[in-house]
């Protein structure tokens, strides 16, 4: 598999419910999985990418992205985006012959940057994910308008979270994209919490709830 990942498998043989984490710009694959402990008890394969590209983020450390950052958490680099969904989708393929993915219960979360990974993955192929999870990012109106419609649309259960409080993606981006979300006839849950750039402990809890299938008030 070409892109260094961080897994975490629980107890068993498997084939376990599946969560596809993408980390967010300037971090790196570790970061997410720090959540797989927590999701419905442990019980969750959690498979945790890093981005390709490496970024300096002080000190002497690195993190790492999947498109540059020019001007804003708007703005879309394409050409890096497009190569990095291919490298997505290749490590989506590698890791179904390599770990016990249950396809029938395989999700696709995604914070920050590496939520509009998330978005374009499974709007792309709705058919691979029991659901998407976009916690405090974004999905860009070009590609929103550039998906066809599908059937599998309908079935792909939707979870969008986001900070009022967030300071480097505002909440109407959230909400624009929950809009862009029902036009595609996905169903989208959108919870906001009083909260930052962040994942909180309502949040987590919410996520856990929606992971399990429930609804959330």
């Amino acid at each position: 598999m070409d892109l260094t990942h961080a897994v975490f498998e629980p107890e068993g043989d498997g084939p376990f419910a599946t969560v596809f984490a993408f980390h967010g710009w300037g971090s790196t694959a570790m970061d997410l999985l720090g959540l797989a402990p927590h999701l419905l008890g442990g019980s969750m394969l959690t498979l945790a990418p890093q981005g390709p590209i490496r970024t300096p983020i002080g000190g002497g450390a690195y993190g790492y992205g999947w498109f540059p950052i020019t001007g804003g958490a708007g703005t879309l680099d394409r050409a890096s985006f497009d190569s990095a969904s291919r490298g997505l989708e290749e490590f989506l393929d590698a890791a179904a012959t390599r770990y016990p993915i249950d396809p029938a219960r395989s999700f696709v979360l995604g914070f920050s940057q590496g939520g509009v990974m998330a978005y374009h993955l499974a709007l792309r192929h709705p058919e691979r994910f029991a659901g998407l999870a976009a916690l405090s990012s974004w999905l860009p109106p070009e590609l929103a308008r550039a998906y066809p419609a599908m059937p599998a649309h309908a079935q792909l259960r939707t979870l969008v979270q986001h900070g009022s409080q967030d300071p480097m993606i505002p909440i109407g981006r959230a909400q624009e994209s929950a809009a862009l979300l029902g036009e595609l006839g996905v169903p989208v849950t959108l919870a906001e919490y009083p909260i930052g750039h962040e994942i909180s402990a309502p949040s987590l809890a919410d996520l856990n709830t929606w992971l399990g299938g429930g609804k959330i008030e």
